[in-house]
């Protein structure tokens, strides 16, 4: 008999594996990594907490001018995008995995006119017993981004605040599909630049 829990946790990690060797091949999108670095995340089905998203350990970095992972992925290593999927799916729980890239009005700009559902929050907004707690200014951001365009978006962004770096993040279905997405912004954007 199969151990369909076990199958899950399998595939989660599979699908971000496939996902890391496509984005390992695209020198594009090392042209939009982040200085925090980029994360890559799938949630599994029905998901209890943080311990349930498969994220990169270490993040996904640049080396020679590629996108470059450090470890294989692994549940509960991500904190940040982690909660940002959690909210997300909240909202739609079939919108299971998300990455971050480098914010850039004209990265938006490609967005929109790839016809990506693109919201955003503005963290000079976020209420003031939010931005003091931990973890507080990402399902706010969540919220506001899903409210301003009734649904969830492809995209959200922000432009940054104090001590925070602005960030745009792509949500998905799946990492596979996460990851097509940014390369195919990174490949529009390395054409504009």
């Amino acid at each position: 008999m199969i151990d369909a829990q076990k199958t899950g946790d399998e595939m989660e990690i599979q699908n971000i594996a496939v996902a890391l060797k496509i984005l390992e091949s695209s020198p594009e999108f090392a042209l939009i990594i982040p200085e925090v670095r980029t994360n890559l995340v799938m949630s599994k089905i029905s998901p209890d907490s943080m311990e349930d998203v498969v994220g990169v350990p270490g993040r996904i970095t640049v080396v020679h001018g590629k996108p470059k992972t450090c470890a294989n992925p692994d549940y509960g290593v991500s904190s940040h995008m982690a909660r940002l999927i959690l909210s997300i799916m909240k909202y739609d729980p079939d919108k299971r995995s998300a990455m971050n890239m480098k914010y850039d009005p004209l990265l938006v700009e490609i967005c929109q006119k790839l016809g990506l559902v693109v919201s955003y929050y503005d963290r000079n907004d976020e209420p003031p017993e939010l931005r003091d707690k931990e973890g507080g200014t990402i399902p706010w951001g969540v919220e506001t981004a899903v409210e301003r365009v009734d649904r969830v978006p492809d995209i959200i962004y922000h432009t940054g605040g104090w001590g925070k770096e602005p960030s745009i993040v792509i949500i998905g279905e799946n990492a596979v599909e996460v990851v097509k997405t940014a390369i195919c912004i990174a490949k529009l954007y390395k054409e504009r630049i």
